[in-house]
């Protein structure tokens, strides 16, 4: 059946997965028009999202969650039958996880092929956007393949395009939709779907599309790594990062998109994975990737410019408080997952500080697993009594605090601004020593 000529809502999709990249695609299908049923073995998170509460924290999920539970066009469940009965598409969504090396775990992704292979037909096809090694869908196909040798499936995988804190947006306005599958019939299928997504839709074979988001994540890395190597030497001769990347940007070969803005290194496990991945199918191909793994090297050492900051400024931190401003590893989201801030302030204690912090979004039940830092209520309480204050996260609502306010309640007025968020000037005109990354290396 041709689904660009059928009423969508007759068009039922089954999406596996639910935290942030299965909730935000369930939500937006639903919204586009489709039936959508969600599916996860987690009974307390279904429950939560056919209560309209998704699993962390994106601006306008809460309330397209519940407009669209309202209009019947979506709804939750931990059945895998019931989640793929009927469904014409069946999305894998899971939020691929990582160890503390950046390694992915695929098990998710085995169980739930194993568990396709005893109640899919072959009128549904699947769409794998879960972040997955080049072959996997290869591998999916052939597990199910095992269980069911005469079963005739599509299988095509589409990389995710989501970036947390503008997730909606990028879901339903990306810049491109790539589309891989091995046959005509499975590429035309999943661009239908699509086809309620006004972008170019890009249609090559299953193994280029899965290359796509390692080339893609890897470039943008190797961006960030070049910003931050060109920070810290700006800060040792004396130039200004902030300025550099300015002019660079205005040369049309490399433009005003590109993260190439000095700070901390790139965190919450996306880019490293892909990373990782490139690195390990060197390795087994016997392929060198030197630029990788310098790129991973630069990010690894990238946070501790931050303490060595720290020591030039204060020599040992034994005994200081230090107060931190962020700890989600970026604005517009609550998950502390691989957050740069947790990492920087586990060196920090095991240094001797104390370290007070505070973050507008961060998932109470996330903090509450960390005992190495006290979680105060608000920015005024992180500086009371602080030897140095850490923005470690872009949160705006930084920019707009009383400094006046800050620095009486601080012990020193010593701003360490890892995001080059505030106006160095300004705040030392009010007495503070500022701080950036990339800025020239004095403190002002």
């Amino acid at each position: 059946m041709d689904d660009s000529k059928v009423c969508l809502a007759d068009v039922k999709v089954c999406v596996i997965g639910t935290w942030h990249l299965g909730t935000v695609y369930s939500a937006c299908l639903a919204d586009l028009g489709y039936s959508v049923v969600g599916m996860d073995s987690d009974p307390e998170r279904v429950k939560k999202l056919n209560q309209g509460i998704p699993p962390l924290f994106e601006p306008g999920l809460e309330d397209l969650l519940s407009r669209n539970l309202q209009a019947s066009r979506l709804r939750y469940t931990t059945e895998i039958w019931e989640g793929i009965n009927g469904a014409r598409y069946i999305l894998i969504a899971y939020d691929t996880p990582v160890n503390e090396r950046d390694e992915v775990d695929l098990s998710q992704i085995w169980d739930i092929a194993g568990q396709l292979a005893n109640h899919i037909d072959g009128s549904a096809v699947i769409v794998v956007s879960s972040q997955v090694p080049v072959g996997t869908c290869s591998k999916i196909k052939a597990l199910i393949a095992e269980t069911r040798p005469s079963l005739k499936f599509g299988i095509a995988y589409c990389p995710e395009n989501l970036r947390l804190g503008q997730a909606i947006d990028r879901f339903k306005n990306p810049d491109r939709l790539v589309i891989g599958a091995d046959d005509a019939r499975t590429l035309g299928k999943v661009e239908a779907l699509f086809s309620v997504i006004p972008a170019p839709k890009v249609r090559i074979d299953l193994r280029s599309a899965e290359m796509v988001k390692h080339a893609l994540n890897a470039f943008l890395a190797t961006s960030i790594s070049f910003g931050n190597e060109i920070a810290n030497l700006c800060d040792e001769v004396g130039a200004d990062a902030l300025k550099v990347m300015a002019a660079l940007q205005l040369d049309e070969r490399i433009g005003g998109k590109l993260p190439l803005s000095p700070g901390l290194g790139f965190a919450g496990g996306t880019l490293a994975r892909d990373l990782k991945v490139i690195k390990k199918l060197g390795e087994e191909a016997g392929c060198a990737t030197p630029l990788i793994d310098a790129v991973l090297a630069v990010n690894e050492r990238q946070n501790m410019v931050v303490i060595r900051k720290l020591e030039k400024a204060y020599g040992n931190l034994k005994g200081l408080t230090i107060g931190v401003l962020g700890l989600t590893y970026k604005a517009g989201t609550s998950t502390l997952r691989r957050s740069a801030a947790i990492e920087i302030i586990g060196e920090l204690t095991f240094r001797g500080a104390r370290v007070q912090a505070y973050d507008p979004r961060a998932d109470p039940e996330e903090v509450a697993q960390h005992r190495e830092f006290l979680f105060c209520s608000d920015s005024y309480r992180v500086a009371e009594a602080a030897d140095a204050l850490l923005i470690l996260t872009d949160w705006p609502e930084f920019k707009e605090l009383d400094f006046e306010q800050v620095k009486s309640l601080m012990k020193k007025p010593f701003i360490l601004d890892a995001r080059n968020m505030l106006d160095g000037e300004a705040l030392a005109q009010k007495g503070f020593i500022y701080s950036g990354i990339g800025r020239g290396g004095a403190l002002t």
